[in-house]
């Protein structure tokens, strides 16, 4: 009887085999998503049917208003939620084709978030939020690419600091570079500057829009704030179930 393959190595197989080529490189392709949720008797129905694609390398923003199903598509996407119809393409990979497991260690490997509340550790110092995921991968020199990133980010004389010593817009610069620790082929970034002021913000935006692009990979921010739009490659407006797609103003 032959050996289980390990989810570790099974989802490597699945990203090789899986990964995009030629003109249409989308990292994000979902088809038909279809995603509903028992309240009491009652079934809601959040996603009905939505589409999106969005180029490799490219910056969007998901607008819609409080309760349209942004944070489900975030969860779906990331592979935290299944649909429950429809298929979900992220980095050249399906997820609904992974087990849970997969999803997780996909999630960790492709995927990196910023929050508005920052999540980070606070029993962690700022280069051991950074390097997390690293560790949890066993990845070499872990300690070096923290430092780099915090360097990047000019924070590297705070990295034996904790959070509660640092601003807020300090704190969201850890999550920046913690999200990228991992080069990840895509960035989820929700409401990244929702709970600082508009100079930080916009600080934050530039430096989270400038790391993204020069390393040529993508950024999908959920925002409220129209102004951010005039910065991104693509809007995907997402009302009624439906997702429909509008150029940014770097279009």
């Amino acid at each position: 009887m032959p050996a289980p393959v390990p989810d570790s190595a099974r989802l490597g197989a699945v990203h090789e085999a899986a990964a995009p080529s030629g003109p249409a490189d989308f990292v994000l392709d979902l088809r038909g998503v279809l995603k509903r949720y028992r309240e009491g008797d009652a079934t809601r129905e959040v996603l009905r049917g939505a589409d999106l694609r969005m180029e490799r390398g490219a910056v969007g923003a998901l607008v819609g208003r409080s309760g349209a199903g942004k944070s489900t598509l975030l969860n779906l996407v990331s592979g935290i939620d299944r649909p429950d119809g429809g298929t979900v393409t992220v980095d050249g990979v399906s997820l609904g084709d992974l087990s849970e497991k997969e999803r997780t260690l996909f999630r960790r490997r492709h995927v990196g978030f910023v929050f508005q509340f920052y999540n980070l550790v606070p029993t962690l110092t700022v280069a051991e939020n950074v390097r997390f995921l690293l560790d949890l991968d066993g990845a070499p020199d872990a300690s070096g690419r923290a430092r780099a990133l915090l360097d990047e980010v000019e924070l590297a004389d705070r990295a034996d600091a904790f959070p509660d010593r640092l601003s807020g817009g300090e704190q969201q610069r850890v999550a920046i570079a913690r999200a990228l620790a991992h080069d990840p082929a895509l960035v989820l970034a929700d409401e990244p500057t929702g709970d600082l002021d508009a100079k930080t913000g916009a600080r934050i935006l530039d430096l989270l829009e400038r790391m993204t692009r020069e390393r040529g990979r993508s950024l999908l921010m959920v925002t409220h704030d129209e102004s951010t739009l005039d910065r991104v490659d693509v809007v995907f407006r997402l009302a009624e179930g439906s997702v429909t797609r509008e150029p940014g103003g770097r279009a």
